[in-house]
């Protein structure tokens, strides 16, 4: 069961992806083309797990949690400098 559902939840999240990062380019304000590139990420991340799940490869699996703790830092930066004008220290 699982085996026929992954290739289409791949393609799925190709094609999501894909809207998502066409979204980032038209934008029309920051603050659009910001969340667009968050959530290209974060499907980059639930990519790198389905395709972990489907190789049964564990590092792609390791690869995903470690860009989604960078994202998340990423994000934080990027609100206090749309917030503050700054990064500061």
């Amino acid at each position: 069961m699982t085996g026929s559902l992954l290739p289409i939840a791949i393609a799925a999240y190709s094609v999501s992806m894909a809207a998502t990062l066409i979204r980032a380019l038209l934008g029309p304000t920051l603050g659009d083309r910001v969340l667009a590139i968050d959530a290209a990420t974060y499907m980059t991340v639930v990519l790198f797990t389905l395709l972990s799940i489907y190789f049964g490869e564990p590092k792609l699996a390791t690869a995903a949690v470690s860009m989604a703790l960078w994202v998340y830092l990423l994000d934080v930066y990027v609100a206090k400098y749309l917030e503050k004008g700054d990064l500061g220290a």
